[in-house]
């Protein structure tokens, strides 16, 4: 058995010697691309394609990678999807009809379209196929292999019986040089190309091109069947001369040591720095001409541009112009990548000198609590100390090494933060966006992020930033110690919406509310206590501060506005700025002690007002809602730190009661204010007016038989060991004033101080990167409306929705925020180009009247459709604009006088001025058509076509000829 397996195994290994070659085998593999793809036989579709059906349709193309030999190929299918989507699969074609592709050579309604593959402008086609090398390959130069590949793709035609046109790349890629071939029933079709740098002198011109044709086509016919001409020339104007962009110039005098306001900072740059708008290519066609109808030759032309019955026009925009507002985000959004301190970028010399009074600084705290000193209190401030520091700096630091020039920090300083009612409303907010704003428009962070933005842009970069920066801490830090609110700030709580620098800005202010509030009550508690003095002969010293006086307090009032129900009072006079001092406690644990035996004996302090007609279960005086301590306020990272905290605990028993006991100081707070308010109070009382859900009252009969109301706590207040009732029970008798603070503002502003000053300036860039882009949105927005564009208004909305997502600050990813400014930069173009052709096109905004609406249509279409049609051609109003824009370029490149003045209804021509209206054609068209019988007189008549491409640089003769295979 094994050595009749031999012989046969040997056998199976060389049962196909078809494919054998390599040629073979490429041969069978482009058959096998197209069988794959379905384009065998004929496609079925409309007989012709609509006008501007090319350039309006959606063209679809797959590729597939082949090999000859080592050879790597590229097979790529191009087809317009607008057909395919319109074919049933229904044929309803002739067996014997021509294919598509030869009857697309005919076809006059998608003559050169402005936006198509090459093969499509120059044979009309809407479906083929190209080879062409990969990437990385030679190009096919050789004539041997450009024929082998022409014999590969003849081959996979017949045997395949595609009827597409196939093409084969050669030459040099830039070149653009193919050739092609397309099959059909009895009917064959060469595709060929000519590509030379320079125009043949005898070529140069329609009567040369048309010698060419008829020589290719060989027709013996007479008299010739007549030859369809389109002729398109192109002229191209690039000198603007008077007609710039509207761009405004800066004021010089405001940066270049003018003074310096509020409304020069709070407002973002717009507009190109150079001419958005590159180019202006003007096309005038001729789409149906026949021999003998027009004249072009070596002597004398027909073709003037004027008399052309049908103008378009198309613009090419400048790669990439430099905009303010892209520049100013780009260079903003750079900082994010920097590393470096702030001490590092000012200079370890400017913060040698200042090295003492940081010391004195950060033992400020333990000067001012040190016994017995010899020097006074004021002198040993913290304020003093910072601006005594500050003073040393600018001393040591000479005026033109500032970083920062002196003027323009001083008005930043001032406007933005002592006068920040003069910034208010820097942009309005649009209420009807989806977009949230991480700081708001009017307040000090955002007027903070345009004033950084602009230094870091016009006024010293990066070290202007720190220089700023450090600068904008130490006022803070003198607002803080001196009792000066910062304004631009919203007041209440850190509102946890806007951004972490917004909440540490709102935080240090109710700092500087509660220190104020609580230094103007110590003066009105002195104040009482000295009249006192004078009136009993300082005999009742000791007596409590009446709550009256507190209460009418401006400053105690201001810091109640907060929460219904909760109110602030002064504190005792021992209790001092940076620590607790409650001397008076021996004094409240002796009164605790003696309420314990006799509630009625201590005296009620504290209370606000009555609750409603509600009294004590154990007496019958009426329940008062004391006065108590606000909660901590709470920004963004205190909350997540506590959450931490709480969080590592864990979920164990003594981890669960310690986590209730640290979660239950305002609890307490409350108890004992409540308990100061209401003596003889007890837990039920406090439920009642604290927690009303967790008191049940219900109906019984009592022991005579009568209804009553009684009522107890809820089910979960006497769980054991409940929360609420330890509290109840540690609780002491302390009224508000008395207690321990809740919120130790001089320690959570030393806090944000310490934070603010430690940031170095990439930190800040990325605080206030949103609130630039809200601004630079907002800006476009505006501009926007101005131009109205609707593609941009469009990108805007989408902008905006996706500002919401990219900017919250626990999640910003860089290179999304890069590619995000990158769209609000295409849109600062695409409004400057409109702008700018508004300009040329002498577009007011007060005009109105048909030709006004017609121009601003027409130069909005521009920037969102490849080619544009100008109504009326030379002879319309556009079309006058627009030849007295070519009119006036002329005149200034031969330094002859500008007509600024030119009639519309004034139409000079080239013979009557000795400046020519119009330039030489920048690029030629000509395409020649007809439909004769080759090769032979007898054969079936079969369309021919020459594209012809005339430029300064390139002529290209592209031919589609084809020919009769049955009869010839």
């Amino acid at each position: 058995m094994a050595a009749d397996s031999d012989p046969e195994s040997e056998v199976f290994e060389i049962t196909d010697f078809t494919t054998a070659s390599e040629w073979e085998r490429f041969v069978s593999r482009v058959e096998e691309v197209l069988n794959d793809w379905k384009l065998i036989g004929n496609s079925a579709g409309k007989l012709s394609p609509e006008k501007g059906e090319y350039t309006s349709g959606t063209w679809g193309e797959k590729s597939q990678d082949i090999n000859f030999a080592d050879f790597k190929f590229c097979i790529t299918h191009y087809f317009l999807k607008q057909l395919c989507e319109k074919d049933d699969g229904k044929n309803k074609f002739e067996e014997d009809a021509f294919p598509l592709a030869m009857q697309d050579l005919l076809c006059m309604n998608n003559d050169f379209p402005p936006r198509a593959h090459c093969l499509v402008r120059w044979y009309g086609i809407r479906e083929f196929v190209v080879i062409s090398p990969g990437t990385n390959c030679e190009a096919i130069i050789s004539e041997s292999k450009c024929n082998l590949l022409l014999s590969s793709i003849s081959i996979s035609l017949a045997n395949s019986g595609c009827q597409l046109p196939i093409f084969v790349q050669i030459q040099q890629k830039w070149r653009r040089m193919y050739s092609g071939e397309c099959q059909g029933p009895g009917v064959r079709t060469d595709f060929e190309m000519v590509h030379l740098r320079k125009v043949p002198s005898q070529y140069n011109h329609l009567s040369g091109l048309l010698d060419i044709f008829k020589s290719k086509i060989g027709c013996t016919l007479s008299p010739l069947p007549p030859v369809n001409i389109a002729i398109r020339f192109t002229y191209v104007l690039q000198d603007w001369q008077q007609y710039s962009w509207p761009q405004q110039p800066p004021d010089l005098d405001s940066l270049l040591g003018g003074e310096v306001g509020g409304v020069e900072f709070g407002k973002l740059p717009f507009g190109a720095c150079e001419e958005p708008i590159s180019e202006l290519h003007l096309a005038t066609t001729w789409p149906h001409l026949t021999e003998g109808i027009v004249v072009d030759n070596d002597v004398y032309s027909d073709l003037e541009p004027l008399q052309a019955p049908h103008w378009s026009v198309r613009v090419r925009t400048a790669e990439n112009p430099q905009c303010l507002l892209g520049d100013l985000l780009t260079e903003f959004f750079k900082l994010c990548c920097r590393k470096e301190t702030t001490e590092e970028i000012l200079g370890r010399g400017l913060t040698e000198d200042e090295s003492k009074e940081n010391n004195d600084i950060s033992s400020a705290l333990s000067k001012l609590t040190e016994p017995a000193t010899t020097v006074p209190i004021s002198k040993l401030s913290v304020s003093n100390m910072v601006h005594s520091a500050r003073k040393h700096i600018r001393r040591h630091r000479r005026i033109d090494e500032a970083p920062l020039n002196t003027d323009i920090l001083h008005s930043v300083l001032l406007v933005g933060v002592i006068h920040a009612d003069a910034v208010m409303g820097v942009a309005e907010q649009d209420k009807n966006s989806d977009y949230v704003c991480l700081s708001p428009t009017d307040s000090l962070t955002y007027w903070l992020a345009l004033c950084v933005c602009l230094v870091n842009y016009n006024h010293g970069g990066l070290r202007a930033v720190a220089h700023l920066w450090q600068e904008f801490v130490l006022e803070l830090r003198y607002r803080w110690e001196n009792n000066y609110l910062i304004y631009g700030l919203a007041p209440g709580p850190p509102d946890l919406r806007c951004c972490l620098l917004h909440q540490k800005l709102q935080m240090l202010n109710c700092c500087i509310e509660r220190k104020r509030a609580r230094d103007e009550a110590r003066k009105v508690s002195e104040g009482s206590k000295e009249r006192e003095r004078k009136v009993s002969g300082g005999c009742q010293s000791s007596r409590p501060v009446p709550e009256s006086a507190t209460a009418t307090s401006p400053a105690s009032s201001s810091t109640r506005e907060g929460s219904v129900g909760k109110s602030w009072d002064s504190w005792s006079d021992s209790e001092d700025e940076f620590f607790e001092c409650l001397s008076d406690q021996g004094e409240m644990e002796a009164a605790r002690a003696d309420g314990e035996k006799d509630g009625s004996k201590i005296k009620a302090e504290g209370r606000l007002h009555p609750c409603n007609n509600m009294t004590l279960l154990n007496s019958t005086e009426p329940l008062y809602i004391p006065v108590t301590q606000e909660p901590a306020p709470m920004t963004e990272d205190l909350l997540e730190e506590q959450s931490e905290v709480l969080a590592k605990l864990g979920t164990s028993a003594e981890g669960s009661h310690l986590r209730a006991r640290m979660q239950s100081a305002c609890l307490l707070s409350d108890m004992e204010s409540f308990k100061a308010a209401n003596p003889g109070c007890v837990l039920e009382d406090f439920v009642r007016w604290y927690s009303p859900r967790d008191y049940v009252e219900e109906e019984v009969i009592d022991e005579k038989g009568n209804t009553v109301v009684k009522g107890k706590l809820s089910a979960r207040m006497e769980i054991p060991g409940n929360m609420w009732v330890e509290a109840w029970e540690t609780a002491r008798v302390i009224p508000a004033r008395r207690q321990k603070r809740l919120f130790d503002d001089t320690k959570e502003a030393e806090k944000v101080l310490h934070y603010l000053a430690v940031q170095k300036p990439a930190d800040l860039t990325r605080h206030l990167l949103p609130c630039i882009l809200h601004a630079a949105i907002l800006k476009l927005k505006e501009e926007e409306s101005v131009e109205d564009i609707p593609s941009v208004r469009k990108c805007i909305q989408q902008a905006t929705s996706q500002a919401s997502k990219l900017l919250h600050p626990t999640n910003q990813d860089l290179k999304k925020l890069e590619e995000f400014i990158n769209q609000l930069m295409a849109m600062e173009t695409i409004i400057t180009q409109a702008r700018s052709l508004k300009a040329k096109f002498s577009i007011s905004e007060s005009e109105k009247g048909e030709d006004t609406n017609e121009l601003k249509k027409f130069a909005s279409s521009l920037l969102e459709e490849p080619e544009v049609v100008v109504i009326g051609a030379g002879q319309g109003s556009t079309g006058s604009i627009i030849h007295g824009l070519f009119l006036n370029a002329q005149r200034a490149a031969l330094l002859a006088p500008l007509d600024e003045d030119l009639s519309h209804d004034r139409k000079p021509t080239g013979g009557s001025n000795k400046v020519p209206d119009f330039p030489p054609p920048a690029g030629r068209e000509i395409l020649l058509r007809t439909c004769v019988p080759r090769p032979a007189p007898y054969s079936k008549a079969l369309p021919q076509r020459l594209f012809c491409v005339l430029m300064r640089e390139e002529f290209r003769l592209a031919g589609a000829f084809s020919s009769d295979t049955s009869f010839f």
